[in-house]
C-alpha cells in the first residue's frame, strides 16, 4: 500500500515539475557578473537558458550545498562514533582473554546470563 501511495506522489511531483517547466520556456540571460563588474575585470561570461533550468539547477545546487555542509558538521559524530567502536571492540576481546585465562564457570546462572557473548 505504501509502495503505490509513493508511486502516486512521485508521479503527482513529476507532473507538477512538468507543468512549472512548460510554463517557463522562456529564455533568459545568465550572467557570472553584474555588467559593472564585468567591465571592470574584463571577465563577462553569459548563456541564454530555459528560465526552468535556472530554477531547476538553483535547487539542485542548494540541496547539493546541503549535504556537503551537514556532511562536513556531522564528520566529528562519525569519528567519535568510530573511535567509541574501535574501544568496545578491543575491550570485549580482552574481556573474552580474561574469561578464557580464569576457566571456570560461574557458581549463580544469573552471572552465567550475564557473561554470555553479546550477539550481534
Amino acid at each position: 500500500m505504501i509502495r503505490y501511495i509513493k508511486f502516486i506522489f512521485i508521479a503527482l511531483l513529476g507532473l507538477c515539475l512538468l507543468v512549472v517547466a512548460l510554463a517557463n520556456r522562456a529564455p533568459v540571460e545568465v550572467r557570472l557578473l553584474p555588467g559593472d563588474l564585468a567591465a571592470l575585470t574584463g571577465f563577462s561570461w553569459a548563456a541564454e537558458l530555459p528560465l526552468f533550468l535556472v530554477i531547476f539547477g538553483g535547487i539542485v545546487v542548494g540541496v547539493l550545498i546541503g549535504f556537503v555542509w551537514e556532511w562536513l558538521r556531522e564528520m566529528k559524530h562519525r569519528s567519535t562514533a568510530s573511535t567509541k567502536a574501535r574501544e568496545v571492540a578491543r575491550l570485549e576481546r580482552e574481556l573474552a582473554v580474561l574469561r578464557d585465562a580464569k576457566g571456570a564457570a560461574p557458581q549463580d546462572d544469573v552471572l552465567a546470563l550475564l557473561e554470555q557473548p553479546r550477539s550481534k
